[in-house]
């Protein structure tokens, strides 16, 4: 069996590493001898240039530091500053600078140089996600003919936000020499075509293969999931204790995103106001919870959006609080993700309205968290790539504010039955579509 190789931006450490992705691939991993590969999160000023082994999991851990320059100008600058608000629709947020450029380009050739040793013919290499565009380029020029693919997270750029970067052209010559291109969404792999077409040079062979820049590389779509059996298992086991006490018996809405300009919490913190001014029954009787934990708080994007949304709730807040109720909770840190889970099934009402998103995992997370005798209702952007899958929900436009308030207000509203028909089909394809058929599914693909 040829060993799976995973490259990814954070390397999962600790004892008992988790998450998602640990989930989807560690049985990969394990049965192949597989390698995951990422950085430490230590940044120091004469990083080794061999990666670093962490032994205690079930597959090799190998890391590597990054200097304070280049976690400057790869992960802040290019990676955070660049690509993530184009491929969120906002290149008005971009910052600009040449050093930002070289310093990626600089990382992705570091990482590739030490890669090479580990590698062995046969192996497979996993790329995740928008930090290591370049890498598969920078392999191949030091000779390495094995399969190589790519996953993206987020959304890919249409061609009016590509057209934004300093670097378009180079940008789709780095992607073609992946073997594989696998997106979120079906918009996303149009974006691509269409992005490729205005921008590059293409040829479509088919719907799902391309010769780009004179390569032939195949895109398709694998939604990812979750490890539903065990969210529900979480969800259903969580303690009272870590349920939130509501003094007026209001049902609770709920939110949980990193605090970032892509998610849409200010415009749902103003669809919320909407709903208390032109429906007061509804005050005392809805309270709201953010969770909100903070991300890449050095980028000044991400100050501004803290502060705008700071700002609404203390507004909101101080028009239509009552003396036993409050009507946002707004959480600015994380909390752990049995927490989470049982917040999820206490929530009449799960709030998922990004502006733009890969998939966005948390309205799966809150569709398996739900009793399925007394389900709640799931609001969704049509933003969201889980819209494209998760057509039970209320499919809301998060720009438009009154759409957002009549949806909270119809899901308050909505009866058991149809709660529960909602719900019943939204699970199943939860269920079906779950954590380990994404990466099944991608790394069979992979390997034809």
């Amino acid at each position: 069996m040829s060993r799976l190789i995973v490259v990814s931006n954070r390397l999962p450490l600790g004892d008992n590493p988790s998450g998602g992705l640990v989930v989807a691939l560690e049985d990969a991993l394990r049965s192949s001898g597989g390698v995951w590969i990422g950085f430490s999160g230590e940044v120091k000023d004469d990083p080794d240039e061999q990666l670093q082994d962490h032994p205690g999991a079930p597959f090799q851990r190998l890391s590597f530091d990054l200097t304070p320059q280049d976690h400057h100008d790869y992960y802040l600058g290019y990676s955070n500053s660049m690509l993530w608000p184009v491929c969120h629709g906002r290149p008005n947020l971009m910052r600009i600078l040449p050093e930002y450029l070289e310093g990626y380009k600089r990382v992705n050739a570091r990482i590739a140089d030490m890669m090479l040793p580990h590698l062995r013919e046969g192996d497979r290499v996993w790329v995740q996600d928008y930090h290591l565009f370049p890498l598969a380029a920078e392999l191949r020029a030091r000779g390495v003919t094995c399969p190589i693919g790519l996953f993206l997270h987020i959304p890919f750029p249409g061609p009016a936000d590509c057209a934004a970067l300093p670097n378009p052209a180079e940008m789709f010559e780095w992607l073609s020499h992946f073997d594989l291109l696998g997106f979120q969404a079906h918009r996303d792999l149009g974006a691509f075509a269409e992005s490729a077409r205005q921008l590059a040079e293409v040829e479509q062979l088919s719907e799902t293969c391309f010769r780009l820049s004179g390569r032939e590389v195949r895109a398709d779509v694998f939604p990812i999931g979750i490890d539903t059996a065990s969210f529900i298992e979480e969800a259903r086991d969580a303690p009272d204790e870590d349920r939130v006490r509501l003094l007026t018996g209001a049902k609770m809405m709920i939110g949980v995103d990193r605090l970032d300009y892509s998610k849409g919490i200010p415009q749902r913190f103003r669809a919320y106001q909407i709903l208390l001014e032109q429906d007061p029954d509804l005050v005392e009787c809805i309270s709201f919870l953010q969770i909100a934990p903070p991300t890449r708080e050095a980028v000044e994007a991400y100050q501004d959006i803290r502060e705008e949304t700071e700002h609404l709730a203390g507004r909101i807040n101080g028009q239509f609080s009552t003396l036993n109720w409050t009507p946002i909770r707004f959480i600015h840190r994380p909390f752990p993700r049995p927490v989470l889970a049982g917040l999820y099934r206490q929530a009449r009402i799960g709030l998922v309205t990004p502006l733009a998103d890969g998939m966005n995992l948390v309205a799966k997370e809150y569709v398996a968290a739900q009793d399925p005798e007394d389900p709640g209702v799931l609001i969704l952007s049509r933003f969201a790539g889980a819209a494209e899958e998760m057509t039970e929900a209320l499919i809301i436009n998060p720009h438009d504010p009154h759409d957002l308030a009549q949806a909270m207000a119809e899901a308050f509203r909505m009866p058991l039955e149809e709660r529960r028909r909602r719900h019943a089909a939204l699970l199943k394809g939860v269920i079906e579509h779950d954590v380990a058929w994404w990466s099944a599914a991608y790394l069979d693909a992979l390997g034809r």
